[in-house]
């Protein structure tokens, strides 16, 4: 790479796109994503307006209507209130005797390490889920197996279903030991076959109990027990990113190339009922 030919503008909407791709808590579909706006520093604020329920009322023949019903709003911030960045270098005998493009191996890592990142920050969400919408707890954690992991994805389902959240686009992130539990239940439809033949998201692995499954090494844990499998609809819960700035630089020590990278992010719940939570141990 040549500091002459690096365009931060490319670089950045390429970075933001492996991004993309390395997300599961933070991806579309998962979580919304429809307040990004323009992100210029972190504490910048996001506006999200939420309009209250309408009224449904009897009709009567013949005789007029009510008049129109002023709907009630009300306003949720998001702070992008999360800064993070990468600083590599690439030795200029390694660019030319290993590998011609290793920026471009290096910048697709950054990406993923910086995905991996926000989904940590984002799979630690788990506190701000309804109460009654636990199934399990830190003092009493479910023990599932693989007759009984469906039962506890329905029980998920139940407290969704009890908290008005919609049917559709439900979504279940769960780490690969309990994938490995559904694996070995015929009601669990595999991602692929011919009952799920579709683009699959990142993670994704299948069909459950009403739940689009994804598998993540980043759902969150206690010393590898009490892991907090969270469930819900992307409407429950916001995130907003940016690659905010990227900058090339030739260390004055160094024979090298150098980036740097700043990514912004934020996160908020904004219907908590709508989100559900299985605390569960292997044993």
């Amino acid at each position: 790479m040549s500091l002459s030919n690096f365009i931060p503008e490319v670089w950045a909407a390429r970075l933001l796109h492996n991004l993309h791709k390395a997300l599961v808590f933070g991806q579309p579909g998962v979580v919304n994503r429809d307040y990004e706006g323009d992100i210029r520093g972190c504490g910048d604020t996001v506006r999200i307006h939420a309009i209250g329920p309408v009224t449904v009322r009897d009709y009567t023949r013949d005789a007029d209507i009510t008049s129109p019903e002023t709907l009630t709003d009300s306003d949720t911030t998001l702070v992008i209130d999360r800064a993070r960045y990468v600083n590599f270098q690439i030795d200029d005998v390694d660019r030319v005797q290993q590998m011609p493009k290793a920026m471009d191996a290096a910048m697709r890592e950054s990406a993923y390490a910086l995905a991996d990142d926000a989904d940590q920050y984002l799979a630690g969400m788990h506190t701000q889920v309804a109460t009654q919408n636990f199934i399990g707890s830190d003092s009493s954690p479910e023990v599932p197996e693989a007759d009984t992991l469906y039962e506890m994805l329905v029980e998920l389902g139940v407290k969704l279903d009890e908290a008005n959240a919609p049917r559709g686009g439900r979504f279940c992130i769960m780490p690969p030991w309990c994938y490995g539990l559904l694996l070995a239940d015929d009601r669990f439809v595999k991602a692929g076959t011919a009952l799920s033949d579709r683009v699959l998201r990142n993670g994704e692995v299948g069909q459950a109990a009403g739940f689009t499954i994804h598998v993540s090494n980043n759902v969150d844990h206690e010393s590898g027990a009490k892991y907090k499998i969270m469930a819900g609809v992307p409407e429950a819960w916001t995130f907003a990113q940016q690659i905010r700035e990227v900058e090339a630089y030739r260390p004055p020590l160094r024979f090298a190339d150098a980036v740097k990278a700043l990514h912004l992010y934020g996160a908020k719940v904004t219907r908590p009922d709508a989100l559900a939570c299985l605390v569960a141990s292997k044993s």
